[in-house]
């Protein structure tokens, strides 16, 4: 017990602060308090996960818009080669068309009908001949009663500008032999046309070869 002033005052102990030395002493902090991370001290640098997302999103947008224009390429070749393949399969068919009709007239008219479906300019190689211009074949006698001219295209192409195509294919020609009885005589034929200046498809060359009778061989 202290006495005070005359008066007994319970003793009070006085509590020391440890000193305080170093860095933490110079600029009056305790040791005891948190001290301040050092400016250098190494931090751990996280990349944002959005980064990688990113970068993915964009490869997976420059692989799409890949794949998207090789399919427009490849339906544009799909329709162009269809358009193509519908053109060329018209142009045959028309081709087709006027080798059905010239043969039709011809077996009802015969020579006479032969002659309107060529062009002014057009000619007539014949088998084993000369050629024929219209003029010439103009000339020639009217083919014998019992004469008949028939052929059957096996194949007719046209030309890329539309304008010029041909066909080929078998034909068989009767007519009276020399004892005066109807043979058939069978062969090969090649017609090119072309369309005139007023649009109409007329033959420009005509030419046949003969071959012997496809069922005997002779």
């Amino acid at each position: 017990m202290l006495v005070w002033r005359g008066r007994s005052c319970p003793r009070v102990e006085q509590r020391v602060e440890p000193p305080v030395v170093g860095d933490a002493a110079d600029s009056g902090v305790s040791r005891f308090q948190s001290r301040p991370r050092d400016a250098r001290t190494s931090h751990m640098v996280t990349l944002s996960p959005d980064l990688p997302k990113s970068a993915a999103a964009a490869a997976r947008e420059i692989s799409m818009n890949r794949i998207t224009i090789a399919l427009l390429f490849l339906l544009l070749f799909a329709a162009t080669s269809f358009a193509k393949n519908e053109k060329s399969v018209k142009d045959e068919n028309l081709l087709l068309q006027l080798e059905a009709s010239f043969a039709a007239d011809v077996a009802k008219h015969g020579h006479d009908a032969f002659l309107t479906y060529f062009a002014e300019d057009g000619v007539e190689i014949v088998d084993g001949g000369g050629i024929n211009d219209k003029a010439a074949m103009r000339k020639q006698p009217p083919w014998p009663e019992g004469t008949t001219l028939t052929w059957t295209p096996v194949h007719a192409e046209m030309s890329a500008s539309g304008d010029l195509g041909y066909t080929y294919g078998n034909y068989v020609y009767t007519a009276k032999n020399k004892e005066g009885r109807l043979a058939a005589n069978y062969g090969k034929y090649t017609s090119i046309w072309k369309k005139q200046k007023d649009g109409q498809w007329k033959v420009v060359v005509d030419m046949g070869n003969s071959s012997p009778d496809p069922k005997t061989g002779k």
